[in-house]
């Protein structure tokens, strides 16, 4: 995620949003007029969002200040301040919704990456997000988990080979798709980390005969298999836990001793943190 990307984001956010002008501020408040607003929390958790609505305000407006009290990653309560932003009053208004759309999402996300790192935090078990996440939005989706201590696993399809099982059957088993991405990528000069999904103990034994793997994928393991593919596996690569794990489950898949647990849930499945810009 460069700062190219984010303004492109801005940008395009601010044009679906604003269109040909916010008629509402233009029609009732004066072109003149100044004010200040602070950013209010609603809840508890962990604040996230705070240098992209910083970013937001001054696209909108260069002559906007923020006075920040917060950092993005500090554990918040509802009547928290997280900053004022000053200047001009249809200004501050344009860039709201925008402000306040991204910092709610994003600290949903942060929190919940937050409570579930607390769940695996005696053992040397990391969080992963995955790619389940709104399109368009994967650059702050993937941020706020981040910002919440988790760790981000592939941008996209371009940053990392991962065999899962449609490729695996598409392409003639595990063996096959393993040798055909070892001549792709040396055919193309690419240097690209490869994981496999595995379904079963049989296949985690194939994909290690194969070798040149980064990491093996354990989907929809139940404990005592996962325990099982662990020894198995006996640190030849890494290891992750996938497949429908929750906040009742994540703390046992932890202890099984895989190095990642992947939770699509941290994007896709996410209630709004609820915040407020109020004038003051």
């Amino acid at each position: 995620m460069t700062e190219k990307d984010l303004k492109n984001f801005i940008q395009n956010a601010l044009k679906e949003d604003v269109g040909d002008g916010d008629h509402t501020s233009l029609a009732s408040i004066p072109t003149t007029a100044t004010s200040k607003a602070h950013l209010l929390i609603k809840d508890d958790g962990i604040i996230a969002g705070i240098e992209l609505a910083e970013m937001i305000f001054n696209e909108v407006d260069s002559s906007l200040k923020i006075e920040q009290f917060l950092q993005d990653g500090d554990t918040v309560k509802s009547g928290d301040i997280a900053f004022i932003v000053k200047g001009n009053s249809i200004s501050i208004l344009t860039g709201e919704r925008l402000a306040l759309n991204c910092m709610q999402h994003m600290s949903a996300i942060a929190t919940k990456t937050s409570y579930l790192n607390t769940l695996i935090a005696d053992t040397n078990c990391k969080l992963l997000d995955t790619r389940k996440t709104t399109p368009l939005n994967r650059k702050i989706e993937k941020w706020a988990v981040k910002i919440g201590g988790g760790v981000n696993h592939r941008f996209g399809l371009y940053d990392m080979i991962m065999i899962k099982d449609n490729h695996i059957d598409f392409s003639g088993g595990i063996s096959n798709a393993i040798q055909k991405t070892k001549t792709y990528l040396a055919d193309n000069n690419k240097n690209l980390d490869i994981i496999v999904e595995a379904r079963n103990l049989s296949e985690v034994n194939e994909i290690l005969e194969q070798g040149g793997v980064k990491r093996i994928l354990l989907d929809n393991f139940d404990y005592k298999t996962t325990k099982e593919a662990v020894t198995i596996i006996d640190n030849k690569c890494q290891t992750e836990s996938s497949g429908g794990i929750t906040e009742e489950t994540i703390t046992k898949y932890a202890k099984c001793g895989v190095d990642f647990i992947s939770v699509g849930a941290l994007t896709h499945s996410i209630l709004n943190f609820d915040l407020s810009l109020k004038a003051i």
